[in-house]
């Protein structure tokens, strides 16, 4: 029988990654590889190292790993490395005889540059930084990915209520993680909306708040925060004559001074909810309340459905003129939108709504899918390289440049991130440091050590909190 060990780093990599070791030239002694994100719509926000890291490389190798691994790669077909992940049990006590240096999380860089380096230190394992790159890439490229598309998606918002609304003091609130129930993993869910919280503080993944505490520093403080909502089955519950019922409940339950409450008003007939019920049967007690009451719509097309929306709430409940000339709801009624939400709906929906007149404040928005499923590694190209080897004590530049794609060719040499005179951040070789300038990259993880540990506070203020 073979293992079912889903925590033994070993089997944590690409099939073919298994033989690689005897295809490297004889005499090699280190191999240099970077990660770095090619191309996309968003600027990079990096994120994650630090819970793989901790999640995964802070527990050793051992003997125990590999008579699993070998059990199960033979079985595979492949050859199996057994002398040397045994000689690194034997010297290193199963921890990995690594290099990783990183710009520190929360930073943010353009496309193109990079972001993690990898080096043995050991030249017995010129072999291992090529053979994590499975996972460590997989580690990064996602995380980040969420957080630069999150990122984005902040500065469309801070953009809109600079322009239409008194202030901006809310931005942090103004888009709720909805994805938890449409990630490919539990694991997933820890990192995807945990990256998201590296640029806002609503969320409704309790996941992420075990991550940020797991990971990230946060045991002692709160990340992120939501508000009872209700859902289809709690207002169909009631039936559909009973929908007023339903409502009413909602603002006995959980209204109240300073308080908020999200209720879906869709299930039958939107337009029907907010001028007779909201606006009609219930319109008093929405006002006297003392709390937000935030509609949310949940289906048809959300640029027309969000800006009828506003415009029949205005009509129900009234308008005020702000500084900018927006009109704004009064405080104790909103929107959030939650269904179809993506990067460029998001903006497609604020535009529609500022042209009718209405400030960006009226609105929250709520992103499932489109902020933690609807990404790929290929949604900023990301991608692992080797493009230094030494052999026989000497370094040497390895690249790929494919005649088929220059979108492919890959970088140079040892890596170094810098601020050049005209402080734009780019890429060079280690070799073309000035005695002055220090690469931005930073020794993150050395021979089984963290050496850097970020709590999530101080990654947020590096992203511009």
């Amino acid at each position: 029988m073979y293992t079912s060990n889903l925590n033994n780093l070993i089997l944590n990599s690409d099939s073919y990654k298994t033989s690689h070791w005897v295809q490297y030239p004889a005499g090699s002694e280190y191999l240099s590889s970077y990660i770095e994100a090619r191309g996309g719509d968003y600027d990079v926000v990096f994120f994650g190292l630090q819970a793989f890291i901790k999640e995964y490389l802070s527990t050793p190798i051992t003997h125990q790993d590999i008579d699993e691994a070998e059990t199960v790669i033979h079985a595979h077909g492949l050859t199996f490395n057994r002398a040397g992940w045994e000689r690194l049990v034997d010297k290193h006590g199963g921890y990995l005889p690594l290099r990783i240096e990183a710009m520190p999380e929360g930073s943010i860089v353009p496309v193109s540059n990079v972001v993690c380096q990898i080096t043995n230190t050991d030249p017995d394992f010129y072999w291992l930084p090529s053979y994590i790159e499975t996972a460590l890439l997989r580690a990064i490229w996602y995380p980040s990915t969420v957080a630069s598309v999150s990122h984005y998606c902040k500065g469309v918002i801070r953009r809109a209520l600079e322009k239409s609304a008194d202030n901006s003091e809310s931005l942090i609130f103004r888009l709720h993680d909805f994805g938890s129930r449409g990630a490919s993993s539990h694991e997933s869910v820890a990192l995807g909306s945990l990256a998201h919280l590296v640029n806002f503080a609503g969320t409704d993944s309790m996941t992420a708040l075990v991550a940020a505490s797991r990971w990230y520093q946060m045991g002692n403080d709160m990340p992120a925060f939501s508000i009872p909502a209700a859902e289809h089955s709690t207002m169909t519950a009631w039936g559909r004559d009973g929908e007023t019922a339903a409502f009413a409940n909602m603002i006995k339950q959980f209204g109240g001074e300073d308080k908020a409450f999200s209720v879906v008003s869709d299930s039958y007939d939107l337009w029907n909810a907010i001028d007779n019920i909201w606006g009609d049967a219930l319109k008093d007690d929405v006002k006297n309340m003392g709390g937000t009451l935030v509609i949310r719509p949940d289906s048809g097309e959300p640029t027309k459905v969000v800006r009828e929306a506003l415009e029949r709430l205005a009509v129900k409940f009234g308008t005020t003129l702000n500084s900018k000339g927006y009109k704004v709801l009064p405080d104790y009624v909103r929107i959030i939108q939650g269904d179809g939400i993506s990067p460029q709906s998001l903006s497609k929906i604020i535009d529609v709504v500022m042209n009718a007149g209405f400030s960006a404040e009226n609105i929250t928005f709520g992103m499932g899918g489109g902020l933690l499923q609807q990404v790929n590694r290929d949604t900023m190209n990301w991608a692992m390289k080797a493009s230094a080897i030494c052999i026989d004590g000497i370094w040497k530049d390895i690249y790929k440049d494919p005649v088929t794609s220059h979108s492919k060719r890959s970088k140079k040499g040892r890596l170094a991130l810098i601020k050049d005179d005209n402080g734009q951040i780019k890429t060079i070789k280690t070799d073309d440091l000035n005695a002055d300038t220090d690469s931005l990259l930073r020794d993150v993880y050395v021979d089984g050590k963290l050496l850097i540990e970020d709590s999530l506070t101080s990654i947020r203020e590096r992203a511009g909190w």
